[in-house]
């Protein structure tokens, strides 16, 4: 097969934890033949989406006493060339977020794909339906109490009966711009202004989970089905698990309230076209659905000894017959 992988420049990525690179490692060690792209390359010509892309060969990273190693220089490029998309049997998008006017205008290109003839993983339609955050409240059933606003006084009176709460900005990445509010916070005002940028957007605010103490976990969908899960747990003082917020990971299991919420929302995801998804899970308790490019892959494969992006691609290997 050809696979495309729209990534952000790879000279940006870690070939020991970015997901993207496990799974363009995966294709090119199952045989397969690897291009990469970028938002920016990405066109319409005469009705069909086309991209500037450029051969890639990997050199696969080695598991040394329990982490990864990659090689230096871990990557090699070939001659750019433009092509249209519909020659790849699959195409990868893993941008990473927030989620700008470019990353949109880049998913209306997309959509100039016969996905009869290319996969698109994740299908532009549902990447512009699945805000990160929003989402999952399709199934409040499977969430904490949550609100979206930008009134400050809704929000104040939300945490006021609450207690404590979480402030989420509906674009944000990797924990970034989470805040704990508290109602005897003497900066509540000024966080909640921040926030919404003087209550003209809209930010996400849930019950705090006392859960959360012990970790978020990332549990990782195929095709609505989870293939593994990893758990990450905050450092020191800071009360975000995220791993780009200094977050370590840890071996978990995924338990049958888990499995309830994957199955509740598989048929929606498979709808939507979002095939390759990382929920988070906080006590019992959905908070997130990633699509744009969620990651995971390398500390799972890591703690358990598995070897996810080639179930990946094996899955995309059936699905093209």
């Amino acid at each position: 097969m050809k696979l495309a992988f729209i990534i952000d420049p790879i000279h940006q990525l870690d070939p020991g934890h970015d997901t993207s690179v496990a799974l363009m490692e995966a294709a090119q060690v199952l045989g397969h033949e690897v291009f990469v792209s970028q938002a920016n390359l990405l066109s319409v010509v005469d009705g069909k989406a086309w991209a500037v892309v450029e051969p890639l060969q990997l050199e696969p990273v080695q598991l040394v006493e329990g982490r990864w190693v990659a090689a230096n220089p871990w990557y090699k490029l070939g001659e750019r060339t433009a092509v249209s998309l519909e020659t790849m049997d699959a195409v990868f998008m893993r941008t990473d977020p927030p989620v700008t006017v470019a990353y949109l205008y880049a998913t209306y290109i997309l959509d100039y794909i016969d996905q009869s003839q290319t996969l698109v993983i994740n299908a532009p339609h549902g990447l512009r339906a699945a805000n990160e955050k929003m989402y999952g409240l399709q199934f409040t059933q499977l969430m904490p109490e949550t609100i979206v606003s930008a009134d400050k006084q809704f929000i104040r009176q939300f945490v006021e009966a609450k207690k404590e709460a979480v402030l989420k900005p509906l674009g944000g990445k990797a924990g970034e711009g989470i805040v704990f509010l508290s109602t005897g916070d003497r900066n509540f005002n000024s966080m909640i202004e921040l926030g919404t940028l003087q209550g003209q957007v809209p930010v996400m605010v849930q019950t705090y989970l006392p859960a959360a103490k012990e970790g978020d976990k990332r549990i990782i969908l195929l095709n609505g089905q989870p293939i593994g899960a990893l758990n990450r747990i905050s450092c020191g003082s800071e009360f975000r698990n995220n791993m780009a917020a200094g977050g370590t990971v840890a071996k978990t299991e995924i338990t049958p309230q888990e499995q309830k919420i994957c199955s509740t929302i598989e048929k929606k995801l498979r709808q939507d076209g979002l095939f390759f998804v990382g929920i988070d899970v906080i006590g019992g308790y959905l908070t997130e659905i990633n699509v744009t490019s969620p990651t995971g892959i390398r500390e799972i494969d890591r703690l358990e000894g598995t070897r996810l992006g080639e179930q990946v691609i094996q899955w995309v290997e059936k699905r093209r017959g």
